[in-house]
């Protein structure tokens, strides 16, 4: 491709921030998404809405339209279109102007639309927080490698509710009129581990009091589990970011050297400190 061509130079503005041009682009798309965004915030209100209703209405459509050029271009000017659409920001992209043409069919999806300020996640790209985006990606790392145990806390928490439910209908049948089932004593037995406390179901026998005081002192306790299963996990993978700190020799490339270690084990080579991986480009032309 033409590094010179029109394409080029549009890949330029739309996808790079190091550029005064592409930096201008970048701020004047992101004010556009909070406008977007307040103007579907001020439509819920209902004076703004029976005032401004008809204003509202095509400023969402020169909405729909911008961004629907602006995405069309994106695809554009990539060389693989299929890998940018598939990407997570243009997975995001996609869903922000989707539930616009959605609207024509379905009108109640005009409220999804919102899903526009998730691309507001550009501007960790814009303003150069790239070490922001470092640090959410271990956050969603811990998480994923703390799957399978909150998954199995998720578990034994639903069998509690319901053991606990079971438990509470026990002393409230016949007693009061709101554990009028054990699916609702269910509920009240989530809420209350939880420690959310609606409190539009409450036990009035001495045992049910006894029980849900248990079930509010155990809700502290259990709160306490998925924060300790995290914290483990990102303590480990900030323990495996320093050990890769000093990852790869660059004389015979061995890996895996540990944090404090100035020369390879292998060669006797000094080893030198990464900076950090500056964010690559979101697709490339």
């Amino acid at each position: 491709m033409d590094k010179n061509g029109w394409r080029a130079k549009v890949y330029r503005i739309i996808f790079r921030s190091d550029t005064r041009s592409g930096r201008l682009f970048d701020i004047a798309l992101f004010l556009l998404i909070i406008a977007n965004m307040l103007v579907l915030v001020l439509e819920t209100i209902e004076s703004a809405s029976a005032r401004f209703g008809t204003l509202f209405y095509w400023l969402d459509k020169v909405f729909l339209f911008l961004f629907s050029v602006e995405i069309l271009l994106r695809i554009l000017v990539v060389r693989d279109p299929k890998k940018y659409i598939f990407s997570f920001y243009g997975v995001i992209d996609l869903c922000a102007v989707l539930p616009g043409f959605l609207e024509f069919l379905i009108p109640e999806t005009h409220l999804f639309m919102l899903f526009r300020s998730f691309r507001l996640l550009r501007a960790f790209r814009i303003f150069n927080m790239v070490k922001f985006m470092d640090e959410s990606r271990y956050l969603v790392l811990a998480i994923v490698r703390s799957t399978r145990k909150i998954l199995i806390f998720l578990f034994f928490v639903l069998l509690l509710a319901t053991v606990l439910g079971s438990l509470i209908y026990f002393f409230e049948i016949g007693h009061n009129p709101n554990f009028s089932s054990i699916p609702q004593s269910i509920y009240w037995a989530i809420v209350t581990i939880t420690t959310v406390g609606y409190g539009d179901v409450t036990p009035v026998t001495v045992g049910g009091k006894v029980l849900a005081s248990f079930v509010m002192i155990l809700g502290y306790a259990i709160i306490a589990v998925p924060t300790g299963v995290l914290s483990a996990s990102m303590i480990g993978n900030s323990m495996a970011r320093k050990r890769d700190w000093k990852n790869n020799c660059p004389h015979c490339g061995l890996k895996g050297h540990e944090a404090d270690a100035l020369f390879c084990r292998k060669c006797g080579g000094a080893l030198e400190i990464r900076q950090g991986n500056a964010e690559a480009p979101e697709e490339k032309l």
